[in-house]
């Protein structure tokens, strides 16, 4: 049997129970071997055999089900988001004006003004609220109905016509209440629609969050045809084509240099922290980041031999095989909706047959009232709003931190998380060279070594060099102007510094030059075993010393590390680094369990070896090769300056750099479980007690709309008590936003290159700016010196900060 695959992009899912239904309503097709739904992405991954289904009708299915269906290689944009929310407001509009109504009408029968038209006018909105603005939930719950598939939609329609059929009833026998009957319908569609809207509020403020943080640009490339440069979509570039990449620009292809020379970092996609020099004949990667200098690329894999659409195949893999996640209210209504449904039945058979069998005439009456009644009073409306409440005080908890929560499913899952691995490069540490030593020789000053090197190197737009001059401008070292310059790519530069020559570069470069390095040689070989990078300088024709540079451990790495192990999880760095830089690492924060030299397409493998082991599993990454990684783990958590395709595949996002935030966002996932646990409780409990109740044939539906009233109450309560009531005794944590005028902000380029700065600080929540105003606001948490660290962060960048 031959085997294909279809992914799909899905509107309109609402819970994990939706991910139930749709692999349900697919998994019982002809021909469907597979079906894989991701609720965070709103995405299915269909395994079929095309022989005996086609795709046409496995998206017919979808949409019959009551989705809608999109191409999983179009964004959608922010415009089209608002304008479902927008379809979905003007429907609660509708059903919340009927349902004030109806509510209007009630009150007046309640206090003794009864009237004839009353039961007219209940009826009529119960029909318009129903069949109006519900008629959408009408659909689904037929759709899955019909395919054996019990879900909320069910439940609330059968509450819904056991309203009207009751109401309608009462029309002609007046042992049913119609008004009672008819308002349970209105209230219980319209309270349906509120849940649903507050869930896909929550969604896609949540989406438009992540794409804040993501390019969107579509992927292209200058290529060079016939000496004429054209910008092509990347899908549009060939074997052998000549691709242009300037400094600062993303690799977009897999080739191999013929022109030019440049440093390249590679760290996103090898996790190698240092850059490496690319010369004519040496290939380059697609996705990795040119630095210094223009190259001439020859591309020699397109399509899926290059390395960017085998990470694309990798992710895709890794979606098919994520473990699924049912959420707490979804495990209970997979046992409520069909409980009530029995226990309707019961009742009216109790009523029907029970009686006949005891008096020989069957109560009829009392049979449908009861059987009715168990009906309207078994769809508790709150557990709508339950899930999406806990969210939202979850969710806001977790903003105000700078994490991004994608859904509820996230929540849920990261609360069960025993073992998190974490991606060495970029995420434990910096992910760029930084001066960690400078090893002056006979006897020689650090600081004056320091403050040369740099002075040779201003010019410089090499990662190492660029290195030593920022560690010498945030010592406050005065340089001073090289008066030549001269860079020779792949050794080092040459340059005059106060009238003296001055040599930068590699051993190598020094001794071809004509410069004893003997001296070096040892210095340079203690570093390099402790994985670290050595320039050596030289001013005057002799040697002087060494400056070690190394991507250095984030200041709270060792913090975080220790907070997630205090919470019972057992942190794992991989890294497809050389064994001895990570167990380096691994020792600087307290990591006992290492795994070094992954290739990209391995570390999703390693995530399911674990997964394998009952294991729930949390990834944290930042870069093209941990994408599969993030996808393929229970919960993926990417660093937010990272690559677009990281935060993609991740179900939450860490806005900058805190590592701490990972500790952060487990016990944020705790409390919020806890909350939706008892918002659950709460929604359930006047329903655990009114079915029964309601089976007895003798409570009326009037105490099913009091129970929808008062559970819906005790939710809103639970949900946000604490913030409208101060806890006595309960400090609220000391934020902080100080607004700070930079005159020498020119573009959104700079304020984006401050944003990802001061991010990167234990203290900084967020960081909003203006170039027109050239004004930065930075939220900071409570912490030693808050102020002087985003000053001397900006100071380092070369900003000076205005008057106030």
């Amino acid at each position: 049997m031959s085997r294909e695959k279809l992914q799909v992009k899905i509107g309109g899912m609402a819970c994990s129970f939706c991910t139930e239904t749709i692999k349900k309503g697919l998994g019982r097709m002809d021909g469907v071997a597979e079906v894989h739904v991701s609720l965070a992405h709103e995405e299915a991954l269909i395994t079929y055999d095309p022989d005996r289904v086609t795709p046409a009708t496995l998206t017919d299915t979808l949409r019959s089900l009551g989705y809608a269906v999109r191409d999983p290689n179009k964004v959608r944009t922010f415009e089209e988001e608002e304008a479902d929310l927008r379809r979905e407001r003007d429907r609660l509009t509708i059903a919340g004006a009927a349902a004030w109504m109806a509510f209007l009408a009630m009150l007046l029968m309640w206090l003794g003004r009864y009237h004839p038209w009353i039961d007219r006018v209940m009826g009529a909105l119960a029909l318009l609220a129903v069949f109006g603005p519900g008629f959408y939930i009408l659909e689904m719950a037929w759709a899955s109905a019909r395919r054996r598939i019990l879900n909320q939609h069910v439940l609330m329609e059968v509450a819904a016509f056991g309203g009207l059929l009751g109401g309608g009833m009462g029309l002609v026998n007046p042992s049913f209440p119609s008004p009672d009957f008819f308002g349970v319908a209105v209230f219980v569609t319209a309270y349906h629609i509120l849940g649903g809207y507050v869930s896909l509020l929550v969604r896609t403020r949540a989406s438009q969050a992540v794409k804040k943080l993501l390019s969107l640009q579509p992927p292209t490339a200058r290529v060079v045809r016939e000496g004429t440069e054209m910008e092509l979509p990347i899908d549009e570039v060939i074997e052998d084509d000549l691709v242009r990449v300037r400094p600062g620009e993303q690799i977009p292809v897999d080739g191999v240099v013929v022109e030019g020379a440049s440093a390249v970092d590679e760290s996103l996609v090898t996790g190698e922290p240092i850059p490496r020099e690319k010369l004519p004949g040496h290939e380059v990667i697609g996705g990795s980041l040119n630095h210094s200098g223009t190259l001439l690329v020859r591309v020699t894999r397109v399509g899926e031999e290059s390395f960017l659409q085998q990470v694309a195949r990798h992710i895709q893999e890794a979606r098919a095989l994520k473990p699924g996640i049912l959420l707490l209210l979804d495990r209970i209504l997979k046992y409520f909706v069909p409980g009530v449904l029995a226990v309707g039945t019961a009742a009216f058979a109790l009523w029907a047959l029970g009686t006949w069998l005891g008096s020989g005439a069957p109560d009829w009456d009392r049979a449908g009232f009861a059987a009715l009644a168990v009906f309207v009073m078994g769809y508790p409306c709150a557990l709508g709003m339950a899930t999406p409440l806990a969210m939202i005080r979850g969710g806001g908890e977790a903003a105000r931190q700078g994490i991004l929560m994608r859904s509820a499913a996230a929540f849920q899952a990261l609360k069960d998380v025993s073992v998190v691995v974490l991606d060495k490069t970029g995420t434990i540490t910096h992910g760029e060279p930084r001066v960690v030593e400078v090893a002056p020789v006979d006897g020689g000053d650090a600081d004056a070594l320091l403050a040369l090197a740099a002075s040779a190197e201003q010019v410089s737009e090499h990662p190492l060099g660029q290195a030593v001059v920022s560690a010498a401008r945030a010592r406050g070292f005065r340089l001073d102007r090289a008066e030549t310059f001269e860079a020779i790519p792949g050794k080092g530069v040459r340059a005059t510094v106060a009238g003296t020559p001055v040599l930068v570069g590699t051993l190598r470069f020094l001794a071809e030059s004509g410069i004893d390095t003997h001296a070096l040689v040892p210095i340079a070989g203690e570093h390099e075993a402790q994985a670290r990078t050595v320039i050596a300088v030289a001013t005057g024709g002799r040697a002087v010393g060494l400056v070690a540079l190394a991507d250095t451990v984030k200041d709270d790495a060792a913090e975080a590390i220790a907070r997630l192990r205090g919470a019972g999880i057992e942190p794992v760095m991989i890294t497809g680094d050389n064994a001895r830089t990570a167990q380096a690492v691994a020792n600087q924060v307290g990591i006992r369990h290492v795994l070094a030299q992954v290739l990209p397409a391995e570390k999703a493998e390693r995530v399911r070896a674990f997964q394998r082991e009952g294991t729930r599993v949390a990834m944290v990454g930042d870069g093209i090769n941990d994408a599969p990684a993030l996808m393929q783990a229970d919960v993926g958590l990417a660093i937010g300056s990272g690559t677009d395709i990281a935060i993609e595949s991740a179900d939450i996002i860490l806005v900058g750099e805190r590592l701490t935030a990972v500790a952060d966002a487990y016990h944020i996932a705790r409390r919020a479980y806890r909350k939706t646990v008892q918002n659950l409780a709460v929604a359930f409990s006047f329903n655990g007690v009114g079915v029964p109740l309601a089976s007895t044939g003798l409570i009326a539906p009037v105490w099913a709309m009091a129970a929808m009233a008062a559970s819906v109450t005790a939710v809103l309560l639970n949900s946000f008590w604490g913030r409208l009531v101060p806890r006595f005794g309960r400090r609220a944590p000391a934020l902080e936003r100080v607004t700070l005028t930079i005159p020498s902000i020119h573009c959104e380029g700079c304020v984006t290159t401050i944003r990802e700065t001061l991010g990167k600080l234990p203290v900084v929540v967020s960081v909003d700016g203006d170039p027109r105003s050239k004004q930065v606001t930075v939220t900071l948490r409570d912490g030693p010196d808050r102020r002087a660290a985003i000053e001397e962060a900006l100071t380092r960048l070369g900003h000076v900060i205005g008057e106030e």
